[in-house]
C-alpha cells in the first residue's frame, strides 16, 4: 500500500510541475511540456528516490549494529543526542531512516524521551548534507560521469561472498543511482529561467503577505508526506529553482514546510507503537512546527541577511535574481534554521516531553502482560528489528518465570481456595506462553524474507529457538498444575520432608531463571556467559536425584503413601525438565543453539 501510495505521489508531484509548465506554454513559444516529457522526470525523480533507499538500506545493513551501539552510547544526554543524531543522519542521508530507528528504540525501551529528542534535533540538522551536496555537486558538475566508477566498485562488492562487503556494494551502487537519477531530473525540467511568464503564475500565490509564506509551507509539506523523503522533496525544490522556476522566498518557504512533512514518517512508524513510541514522534512534530512557525514570522527579515552573507561567504550572486546561485543560498537557509532551531529548543526539551506526556494519554490495558509491547510495528529491517526483539524476548522470559512464584505458592499454600485461583492463574499464563510464541515466531518469519546480514540471520535463529523453549516451560507448568489439581481432588498430601525437599529444588529453580533473565537481559548477546548456567543445571540434578533416591528408600514403608510419591515424582521431574529449558535458553543467546 506504501508502494502504491509512492508512485501516485510521484505522478500527483510531477502534474503539478507540468501544470505550472504548461500555463507557461500557452504564453511562449519557446518551451513546449508534454506527457512524454513529464514520464521523463517522473522516471528520474523515481530513480532518485530508489538509488536514496538502496544506500541508506546498504549502510543500515552493513553498520546496523555499530549505529545501534552509537545510539545507546552516545544518547546519555541531549546535546550528545544531537551530535548522534546528526553523524548518523549525515551518514545514512536519511533523516527518516534515524526517526523511524529512534521511535523503534523509544518503543524498545532502550532510549528515554529525552534522548530520543536530542537524535530528532540532530536528524534535522544532518539531513541539511543532502541540500549541500546536490547544490554543490548536482548542479555543477555532471554528476552522471562519476556514477560509472562508483558503479565499477560497487558492483563487484555487490557478488562479493561476504555478507558486509556485499551491503557496502548497495550503498555505493545506490550513491551512484542517486547521482544519475539527479542528473537526469536536471536536464528533464524544461528550461524556464529566461521564461519570467511562468513566474506569473506563481506571482499569483505570492501577493498575500504571511499568508503567501503559509501557502507555500503548506506546499513543501504536502509535497514531502507524498514522496515520503524530505530529502527528494528538497531536491525538487533545488532543481526548480536552478531552473528559475521557484523565487528565493516561494522556496524558503516551501524548505520550511519539508521539514514538517518529514515528520510524517517517524509519525507513522508509531502509529502502531506503544504510548512512548507515539510521545517520541509527537516531540518530533513539536520541534519542527514550534521551529518553522518562529521562521515563518520572521523569513522576510532574515533571507536578505543570509543572502547577503551568502553571497559574501561563497561568492555567489544575489540569490533573489540569479537562479544559478540560488541552491546554494537555499542550502546555507536550510542549515542556519535547522541549527538556529536546534540552539533556540534544546532548553525546551523537558517542556516539549511533558507535552508530548499530555497530548499522547497512556491507554488504558496497553502494559497488559497478554500483549506484545515492543514488536507491534512495522516495516523495519531485520538489524533494527533485533533491537525490539530482544526486549520482548527478555519480557518473555520475564513472564514465564511468573509461573515459578504460582507454583512455588501452590504447593505450599494449604487455603484450598487459594489454590484453585492459582492453577487458574497458572493456566492463564499457559495461554500467554503460547500466544507470545506463537506471533514472536511470526514476526520473525516474515522478516526472514528479507535481505540480512549472517549475524543478523543467526541472532533471529536465537530469538526463534529462546521463544520454543519458553513455550515448553510455560507447557511443564500447566503439566504441574494439572499434578496438583489432581492431588487436591484425591486428597493426596505431602510429607514435610516431601514439601522441603520441593522447596529446596524450586529455590534452585529459581536462580537458574535469574541467571536466564540476567542473559536475556544483556545489552549485547555476545556478552552471554554459561558457566553459572552449567554450574545451577548439575545443581538441580544433584538435588532431582537426592529426590528421587529419598522417594525410592520411602516407598515400602508402611506410613509413606503412593499416591503423594507418585505426584512427587511428578514435580520434581517437571521441575528438573524446566532447568533444562532454561539452560537451552542461554545457550541459544549465546549463539550456541
Amino acid at each position: 500500500m506504501k508502494l502504491i501510495l509512492k508512485n501516485v505521489s510521484l505522478v500527483v508531484v510531477l502534474l503539478l510541475v507540468s501544470s505550472v509548465a504548461a500555463f507557461a506554454g500557452a504564453e511562449t513559444e519557446d518551451i513546449s511540456f508534454g506527457f512524454w516529457d513529464a514520464v521523463q522526470i517522473i522516471g528520474a525523480l523515481s530513480f532518485f528516490v530508489y538509488g536514496m533507499k538502496l544506500m541508506s538500506d546498504g549502510i543500515q545493513r552493513a553498520a546496523g549494529s555499530q549505529m545501534r551501539n552509537i545510539l545507546r552510547s552516545l544518547t546519555k544526554n541531549k546535546y550528545l543526542g544531537v551530535v548522534t543524531g546528526f553523524l548518523i543522519t549525515a551518514l545514512v542521508q536519511s533523516s527518516s531512516a534515524t526517526t523511524v530507528m529512534t521511535v523503534s528504540f523509544v518503543n524498545a525501551g532502550l532510549l528515554s524521551l529525552v534522548e530520543s529528542a536530542g537524535v530528532m534535533m540532530g536528524a534535522n540538522v544532518g539531513t541539511t548534507i543532502t541540500g549541500w551536496v546536490v547544490s554543490l555537486l548536482g548542479f555543477k558538475l555532471n554528476l552522471s560521469t562519476y556514477s560509472i566508477p562508483i558503479f565499477a566498485v560497487g558492483v563487484p562488492l555487490l557478488f562479493s561472498g561476504r555478507g558486509k562487503l556485499k551491503h557496502w556494494g548497495e550503498f555505493l551502487i545506490g550513491f551512484g543511482i542517486l547521482f544519475l537519477g539527479l542528473s537526469y531530473l536536471k536536464s528533464s525540467v524544461p528550461d524556464l529561467k529566461n521564461n519570467t511568464e511562468v513566474l506569473g503564475f506563481l506571482s499569483k500565490f505570492t501577493e498575500w503577505g504571511f499568508f503567501s509564506r503559509v501557502f507555500f509551507v503548506f506546499v513543501g509539506t504536502l509535497v514531502t508526506i507524498i514522496v515520503q523523503s524530505s530529502s527528494a522533496a528538497m531536491t525538487i525544490t533545488l532543481t526548480l529553482c536552478s531552473q528559475g522556476i521557484l523565487p528565493f522566498d516561494v522556496a524558503a518557504a516551501m524548505i520550511l514546510g519539508e521539514n514538517i512533512g518529514t515528520t510524517i514518517t517517524a509519525e507513522l512508524a508509531s502509529v502502531v507503537g506503544n504510548t512512548n513510541a507515539k510521545r517520541s514522534a509527537r516531540i518530533h512534530s513539536m520541534f519542527n512546527i514550534i521551529g518553522v512557525t518562529w521562521m515563518v514570522i520572521l523569513l522576510p527579515v532574515i533571507l536578505p541577511v543570509l543572502s547577503g552573507v551568502a553571497q559574501s561567504w561563497f561568492g555567489i550572486a544575489d540569490p533573489f535574481t540569479n537562479a544559478e546561485d540560488m541552491p546554494i543560498a537555499l542550502s546555507a537557509f536550510h542549515t542556519f534554521f535547522n541549527i538556529t532551531n536546534v540552539v533556540l529548543l534544546i532548553a525546551f526539551v523537558p517542556w516539549m516531553v511533558k507535552m508530548a506526556i499530555k497530548t499522547v494519554p497512556q491507554k488504558a490495558g496497553e502494559e497488559t502482560i497478554e500483549t506484545l509491547k515492543f514488536i507491534n510495528t512495522t516495516n523495519r529491517t531485520p538489524e533494527l528489528a533485533t533491537v525490539e526483539l530482544q526486549q520482548e524476548v527478555a519480557r518473555y522470559g520475564e513472564i514465564t518465570t511468573r509461573m515459578l512464584g504460582f507454583t512455588n505458592s501452590l504447593i505450599n499454600s494449604i487455603d484450598e481456595k487459594e489454590n484453585w485461583k492459582l492453577i487458574s492463574k497458572l493456566r492463564k499464563y499457559e495461554d500467554i506462553t503460547d500466544k507470545f510464541e506463537n506471533e514472536i515466531t511470526e514476526y520473525i518469519t516474515n522478516l526472514s524474507d528479507q535481505q540480512m546480514t549472517h549475524k543478523t540471520s543467526v541472532r533471529l535463529r536465537s530469538f526463534f529457538n529462546i521463544c520454543n523453549d519458553m513455550e515448553r516451560i510455560g507447557d511443564i507448568f500447566f503439566q504441574i498444575s494439572k499434578t496438583v489439581e489432581d492431588k487436591m481432588n484425591r486428597k493426596i498430601y505431602f510429607t514435610p520432608e516431601q514439601r522441603n525437599l520441593l522447596n529446596e529444588l524450586m529455590e534452585i529453580v529459581s536462580r537458574a531463571f535469574q541467571e536466564m533473565n540476567r542473559n536475556l537481559n544483556l545489552k549485547s548477546y555476545d556478552e552471554a556467559q554459561l558457566g553459572a548456567c552449567y554450574d545451577l543445571e548439575e545443581e538441580i540434578n544433584v538435588q532431582r536425584n537426592l529426590m528421587r533416591k529419598y522417594n525410592q528408600e520411602n516407598l515400602g514403608k508402611n506410613d509413606y503413601n503412593t499416591n503423594s510419591a507418585m505426584a512427587f515424582t511428578n514435580l520434581f521431574s517437571n521441575l528438573e525438565r524446566i532447568g533444562d529449558h532454561l539452560v537451552n535458553v542461554s545457550e541459544s543467546v549465546a549463539g550456541e543453539i
